[in-house]
């Protein structure tokens, strides 16, 4: 949306009607590739197919670290501009980061929270925003932390069960909830903070805790 300007009839949320300048990151080359790549672009072989539309790519800039990777897509505007996304990675350090001046970034799975940090500068010029998509497997970390914990006006935390997942059914949702440890059930099907790689026991949180 952000990117083309298509904004559909729905939508409540933030508005651009100029041409935007954004990142997207993820742990390593891989798994940008795997997940934003393909869901943004669609498979290597079939570009277009994914949430930006054929018609409004301009050009796409291979990765040279990784096949069938992508630096960065241009996007066309309704306003007559052009939209860049780059993509990056958490691997890549604090310091790959830093400098630019962005309208958002979005954070596939959890960053560190130097880099999480560093997505947050990026858009303070340009009142921007920053969003991130993932499971709390790395349990109450300082990064959900501020977002389960601390109140404030400019973060919202949105939870979605698996018992959201209408397109799956009931007896296959079950099947799902029952395939994960104990320990992970939560964190896996309700996004509840995991308890965290150094406990023990692997026992789910709701069986030693005192209602």
């Amino acid at each position: 949306f952000h990117l083309t300007g298509e904004y559909p009839d729905w939508w409540r949320g933030r508005v651009w009607d100029r041409a935007v300048n954004w990142w997207a990151g993820g742990k390593d080359s891989i798994s940008v590739r795997d997940s934003l790549g393909l869901l943004l672009l669609g498979p290597s072989t079939d570009r277009g197919t994914g949430l930006i539309p054929k018609r409004a790519i301009i050009d796409i800039a291979p990765s040279r670290g990784v096949s069938d990777g992508v630096d960065s897509v241009t996007v066309e505007h309704v306003s007559g501009g052009h939209s860049r996304l780059t993509f990056k990675t958490y691997d890549q350090g604090r310091e790959r980061w830093q400098a630019a001046t962005l309208d958002g970034v979005w954070f596939d799975e959890e960053p560190p929270e130097e880099i999480y940090t560093e997505g947050l500068t990026r858009t303070n010029a340009t009142g921007g925003i920053v969003f991130m998509t993932f499971t709390p497997l790395l349990g109450m970390s300082n990064v959900v932390r501020r977002f389960l914990t601390e109140s404030s006006p400019d973060r919202h935390d949105t939870n979605m069960t698996i018992e959201d997942a209408l397109h799956i059914p009931a007896d296959e949702r079950a099947r799902i909830i029952a395939s994960y440890p104990p320990h992970e059930r939560e964190a896996r099907t309700k996004g509840v903070p995991i308890l965290g790689s150094g406990r023990i026991f692997p026992i789910a949180e709701e069986e030693i805790s005192l209602k």
